[in-house]
Formats: C-alpha cells, sequence, structure tokens
C-alpha cells in the first residue's frame, strides 16, 4: 500500500488553544509538511481545491510548484481540481509546467467540487456541475495528448488549431477521478480505464463501497480488466495514542471546531458525535493496532492501493507527532501486508 497526506488548508481557529494562523503562516505551514511527509517516506502531497473561507487553498497548482521546489521523490496531486468550473486551457498549461518543474510526478486528480459556492463564482449552476466536469475532462486529455486541436462546446470558446505549450513532461499524465457522492464520477474513470480516489471521509464504508464497486462493474462493461483497477481512498483524520480512548479524548475539541464549520454541515454527516463516527465511519483515530485494523477493513471492502491521510486542524507540533508516528508504526505494517504496484511501475492500460 502507499501512503500520501491530503491538506485542504483549512484555516480555523486551534480547537484546543483557539488561535489562528495568519495566512501567511497556514501556507507556508502546508510547504514545511510536504517537506516532512518526503523525509518520513510517504508516497504523495495533496493540496485541496476550495474557493472560499476558511480554506486558503484556491490555487492547487501553484502550492504544489513550492512544494515541488522543496522535494525530490513524493508525488503530487490537486485533491481534486475542481475542472467543472475551471478552463481547460487554463489547466492545461498550469499543470504540464508544474510536471516539468516537478520532473514528472504530477498525479493529476479531478473532480466537480465539494463547496457549491464556486458554481456562481466561476459562472455555472450546479445542475450543470456534471455535464461541464465531462465536457472539460474531455478537452484538457486532447490538450495534453494532441497538437493543433480545433474543438466546439458549451463551457468556452472555440479552439482552432491550439497546441498547448509546454507540453507534458510525461509521456503521459496520469488523471485520477475524484469520487464521493455520484456514480457519474465513477462511470466517467470507468469509460476510459482511469484510476478513482474515493473520498471515504463523511459517511459508513457501505456509500463509497457502493460507488467503488459500480466503478469495476462499469470498467468489465467498456473491455477493462477490473482485477486491474488502481483505487484510492481517504479517510478523514488522523490522530494516534497509546489507548483509542486516549486518542478520542485528545482529538475531541478539534473534531467539535471542525463539525461547527459550514463546510462539515454541508456534508450532512450521520454521525451523531465522535464516538458514532470512529465506530461507524473511516475516521483513523486510535492506538496504532487499531488504526492498522481499520484500514485492512477498508482495504477488504475497496482493494484500494493507495491511502491518504490528513491532519489539519492540529497544532504543528501535533500534526509532526503524528505524521512520524503514522510513519513508524502504521506505515511499515500495511506496506508488508498489502502489496502496491502504484507509482513502481507504469501505470498500464487496463485493457484485457
Amino acid at each position: 500500500m502507499k501512503f500520501v497526506v491530503f491538506d485542504l488548508m483549512s484555516n480555523h481557529p486551534n480547537g484546543v488553544t483557539g488561535e489562528r494562523l495568519t495566512e501567511q503562516e497556514r501556507i507556508q505551514q502546508v510547504i514545511d509538511q510536504a517537506v516532512l511527509t518526503e523525509s518520513l517516506g510517504y508516497d504523495g502531497y495533496g493540496v485541496g481545491e476550495r474557493h472560499g473561507a476558511p480554506f486558503l487553498s484556491s490555487s492547487p497548482a501553484v502550492m504544489l510548484t513550492a512544494i515541488a521546489a522543496r522535494t525530490s521523490k513524493i508525488r503530487l496531486l490537486p485533491t481534486v481540481s475542481v475542472l467543472s468550473v475551471l478552463d481547460p486551457v487554463r489547466v492545461a498549461e498550469e499543470y504540464a509546467t508544474l510536471d516539468h518543474l516537478s520532473g514528472g510526478r504530477l498525479e493529476m486528480m479531478i473532480g466537480k467540487g465539494n463547496d457549491p459556492r464556486h458554481y456562481p463564482l466561476f459562472g455555472i449552476t450546479e445542475e450543470e456541475q456534471w455535464v461541464s466536469l465531462e465536457e472539460r475532462y474531455h478537452l484538457l486529455k486532447r490538450l495534453w495528448n494532441e497538437e493543433n486541436v480545433s474543438w466546439e462546446g458549451t463551457y468556452r470558446p472555440p479552439l482552432n488549431n491550439v497546441t498547448t505549450e509546454p507540453r507534458p513532461y510525461q509521456k503521459q499524465i496520469p488523471i485520477w477521478h475524484g469520487s464521493a457522492s455520484s456514480p457519474l464520477s465513477t462511470e466517467l474513470a470507468a469509460k476510459t480505464g482511469e484510476p478513482i480516489f474515493s473520498s471515504n471521509a463523511f459517511h459508513p464504508m457501505a456509500k463509497y463501497k457502493e460507488l467503488i464497486d459500480h466503478y469495476r462493474e462499469r470498467l468489465e462493461f467498456y473491455g477493462y480488466d477490473s482485477n486491474k483497477a488502481v483505487i484510492g481512498a481517504g479517510a478523514g483524520s488522523l490522530y494516534l495514542a497509546n489507548t483509542t480512548e486516549e486518542a478520542i479524548h485528545r482529538f475531541r475539541p478539534y473534531y467539535e471546531v471542525y463539525m461547527n464549520t459550514d463546510a462539515s454541515k454541508h456534508n450532512q454527516s450521520p454521525f451523531k458525535d465522535l464516538e458514532d463516527h470512529v465506530q461507524n465511519g473511516s475516521l483513523l483515530i486510535g492506538s496504532a493496532d487499531y488504526v492498522i485494523e481499520k484500514i485492512q477493513k477498508y482495504h477488504q471492502a475497496f482493494g484500494h492501493q493507495v491511502q491518504s491521510i490528513s491532519v489539519g486542524g492540529l497544532s504543528k507540533e501535533e500534526q509532526n507527532e503524528q505524521l512520524e508516528r503514522f510513519a513508524a508504526e502504521v506505515i511499515p505494517v500495511l506496506k508488508r501486508e498489502i502489496p502496491s504496484t502504484v507509482w513502481e511501475i507504469e501505470q498500464a492500460a487496463m485493457k484485457s
């Protein structure tokens, strides 16, 4: 199994001290965290995209470029690039530039986004989100894979004989499809045999397993081998302690602050409290043994090869402590027990 750290760059008050970092401090904290994850042996780092408070992650390509300059090995992911509202020409240019600056470490991840505030900001309606995403996705693929592109669609002016520059550094930039709430995302990924990344953060396992099962079924329908499917999965927040009871106690103030944010309320979590969320959701809150067992349980259901974790909202000291403990106490066990070929060999086409 491979392990990546994701940060949405939320900047709300610390649940214990009440302190709120300046924007400069929070942005620098993310860059420092990415450098630490590489030194600890993580496989990748992702920055989300949001367009409104309390998030500072409106420009993941810029953030990942800064991280690329301070790292040399980890894969870099926008998690997700909200392609449903972005101009594919600009996306093609910016991320191809990042691909060069990182030496080919870009893993593109696209989606329609999880915050409805960006639709009026960029001039589309929420009802258009899936149609818009699919149209922009197909154009982005053409711009990266072809030269002299002519195109006409709904969500940007026509193109006539256009070649975006620079061309990608990688022969083909991998594209992951963020999956959270709709089979439309897994359908789009299955059509081209591209990997999915399940958010797996806000609801019980069954909701996300249903989407992953749909993805595998549709892969077979389109002529791909679902046994070769590449899947990633999130887990919400991480907090390790010597016992699960201690972890829950220490994490509770952070949980309560986050659950009272507008972003959290939008997701309409079905869990009644932290204990319910830990027991019946994907939160990695507990002892190392408990967290290992939970990830193994989700792997049995999902078959995922990449696991993301998040330590956002904690103090810098606690973030570092959590990343270090997870790297020392959890990762070695799961890397040994769950094999993964992702990022070790080229992601070959899954055609049967």
